[in-house]
């Protein structure tokens, strides 16, 4: 076997964290979560909070459980599930892994440009300049985060999601302290209130739950951090425990400040909220976007283990994944797949295609 690369970047527990939890407060907070609010109320969405965290925090104990018992190498929760249950299951799994996260570069990258839709309606009211192809912000995004990756590194991809995630917090600071007028005409508890003939509570489940899973997006660092053993364990389960406090006081802070018919039907309505509603397309343009840094450093390295223990037919195949930059010790090749799957998703037009 060719073994792993062990080059890093020596990384703390600080982008553990930061990666973890700017992929937990992602683009499904912002976008989706009103709607769940809305559609089974705030009961039933505490609900779903505690069951997905039922899932999430065992399996978070879990990885922080094997960091701690053996080492860690590059791959993330690859090298841990094949160091665990051997190569072959390993690679069956880590291959989809891979997968999942190159095709996440493109969802998160789509997000991104949603965030554009105040701006894209500006330039409509007041220049007549339309924009009626996202594709054209997301598929230029992506090469700018792409060519960034490339020339510069984790280093400087780390040193940006410091900036993204400070202003993702702003946005949640600027939506808690908001207020309206809606409670003033209640007539009973927000918290019970429901639409009628709204989505079933396991569709709702269904798309809320994947928000929580992104505690596991640190990991995938772990070739680059200087003590793995204890920054993994530390900044997995510490962003999984944030993350869930904050989606309970959303939830409750949604339910209190618009009907359950303004939840579902307006995907930015904690714009409504907010002190200053651009903050939240700004901070979901952030999370999505910092979302998009992590994955896209995290994919590649998922693939470069995989390559390093030989798991694809050819020599030269393995030899050229897990080729690195001699500037930087970026995996380069590893990189440019990713990139061109990002973009076959992106360019499909349509995420529920």
């Amino acid at each position: 076997m060719n073994g792993l690369v062990t080059s890093k970047a020596n990384f703390g527990t600080a982008p553990v964290f930061l990666t973890a939890i700017s992929t937990i407060l992602g683009a499904v907070m912002f976008l989706r979560f009103g709607y769940a609010v809305g559609s089974v109320g705030f009961v039933g969405t505490l609900v779903i909070i505690l069951i997905g965290h039922l899932v999430t925090i065992p399996t978070a104990m879990a990885i922080a459980e094997i960091a701690t018992n053996q080492k860690v190498e590059g791959g993330g929760e690859y090298y841990i599930i094949s160091r665990s249950f051997g190569i072959n299951i390993g690679a069956s799994i880590g291959v989809a892994l891979y997968m999942s996260q190159a095709i996440s570069v493109a969802f998160y990258i789509i997000a991104f440009a949603e965030a554009f839709d105040p701006v894209i309606a500006y330039l409509s009211d007041e220049y007549g300049f339309f924009i009626t192809d996202k594709r054209l912000i997301s598929i230029p995004a992506l090469l700018a985060l792409a060519a960034l990756m490339l020339t510069k590194g984790a280093n400087i991809g780390m040193k940006a999601l410091y900036i993204v995630v400070a202003t993702l917090f702003i946005s949640l600071l600027f939506f808690f302290l908001g207020s309206t007028e809606y409670n003033q005409y209640l007539t009973s508890s927000p918290l019970n209130l429901y639409v009628e003939n709204g989505d079933g509570f396991f569709i709702v489940f269904a798309i809320i739950f994947p928000a929580f899973t992104g505690m596991t997006a640190g990991v995938g660092l772990s070739g680059d951090l200087k003590d793995p053993k204890k920054s993994i364990p530390w900044g997995t389960v510490s962003a999984t425990l944030i993350g869930m406090i904050i989606y309970v006081f959303i939830a409750y802070k949604l339910a209190i400040s618009a009907s359950p018919e303004e939840l579902v039907s307006n995907q930015l309505v904690m714009s409504m909220i907010s002190i200053w509603g651009p903050i939240i397309p700004i901070g979901l343009a952030a999370a999505t976007i910092s979302s998009a840094l992590g994955s896209i450093m995290v994919a590649p390295r998922t693939l470069q283990a995989l390559a390093g223990d030989d798991i694809f037919p050819s020599e030269k195949i393995n030899s050229l994944l897990s080729k690195e930059s001699e500037k930087n010790n970026e995996p380069v090749n590893a990189t440019l797949i990713t990139i061109g799957i990002a973009i076959f998703f992106i360019s499909l037009g349509n995420i529920n295609t």
